[in-house]
């Protein structure tokens, strides 16, 4: 039996490529297709963060899904692809845990001075007539923007730790407890720690304004495990370097991988690769997810995880 062509659209996740060959023809766009290949692709799979531009979903007559390795879409125009009759999927409470164990070790790692400890130790900086004080975990009250799964997750390992914690998003949720503050700025001027932890799309770009980021102040720190560009980093930056801001601690960028030199001599921040959901127990569960959602479209079935326009 012919198998149905499925196109992996990134680089980035071609390790799906030959999980997911058992059952699909799999292409990669990396590599040279002919006419007859775009023809055959009936669907994509694709990092969610990624930009697709329509032009070059056109190219695809037979396209008929979008599925998203990742939970965040914000890359995809859905309201487009509905408009053309393509199904758009996503994963699903399949790595929030991952995410918010990491946010929560770079509050740690911060607060704490761990990465610069490792640095005075390893260049030989360490002076035995000297202790290296840093602050207090207790002293952080801990502000969150966005309460879905991670928002969520987060809080709870917080409030596990002994801190503070309220929240601010654009809707009431019935089924979290924690207090929800009138709205962003008065949640950066009350916490110590704003943790962004919400979803992305064009509507909520730059939503960590530079006037978010003055209110959390000299003392602050941001932290930021979804989306780059819902922090204006250009305004994160110069508050940094000026000492408007106390810190801040990143997994995500407006541009991917984000140019080093912008964060040269900037010993108040902690970086990492956008790495806070990728982890050797989550990997194989999205790529269940999203065989799952492959079958289910090629036999005409629902959608385990659809996104609706």
């Amino acid at each position: 039996m012919t198998k149905n062509t499925v196109l992996v659209a990134h680089e980035q996740i071609g390790f799906v490529a030959e999980k997911l060959s058992t059952n699909f023809q799999v292409l990669k766009a990396w590599e040279p297709l002919s006419q007859s290949d775009l023809e055959a692709v009936r669907a994509i799979v694709v990092a969610g963060d990624i930009l697709l531009e329509d032009s070059y979903l056109s190219q695809f007559p037979n396209l008929g899904l979008i599925a998203c390795l990742t939970s965040g879409y914000d890359g995809v125009d859905v309201e487009w692809a509905t408009a053309h009759g393509i199904k758009v999927s996503r994963a699903i409470n399949v790595n929030h845990d991952d995410v918010a164990d990491h946010a929560v070790g770079l509050l740690i790692a911060w607060t704490r001075g761990l990465v610069t400890g490792d640095r005075i130790v390893r260049s030989g900086r360490w002076d035995a007539k000297k202790k290296v004080v840093t602050r207090s975990l207790s002293e952080m009250s801990v502000g969150i923007v966005g309460m879905g799964a991670i928002g969520k997750g987060i809080a709870s390992r917080c409030a596990g730790l002994g801190l503070p914690v309220f929240w601010w998003g654009p809707r009431e949720k019935n089924d979290v407890t924690y207090p929800r503050v009138r709205d962003l700025m008065t949640l950066a001027r009350e916490a110590d720690v704003v943790f962004v932890a919400s979803s992305a799309d064009n509507s909520n770009r730059h939503l960590i304004s530079k006037e978010v980021l003055e209110a959390l102040g000299p003392d602050g720190l941001i932290v930021n495990v979804a989306r780059g560009s819902l922090v204006d980093e250009d305004a994160l930056i110069e508050l940094l370097r000026s000492g408007l801001l106390g810190g801040a601690a990143l997994d995500v960028f407006q541009s991917e991988p984000t140019d080093p030199e912008r964060w040269l001599g900037l010993d108040n921040v902690i970086l990492t690769p956008h790495s806070a959901g990728v982890t050797s127990s989550v990997l194989p569960k999205l790529v269940a997810q999203l065989s799952s959602n492959l079958e289910a479209y090629f036999d005409g079935r629902a959608l385990l995880t659809p996104i609706a326009a």
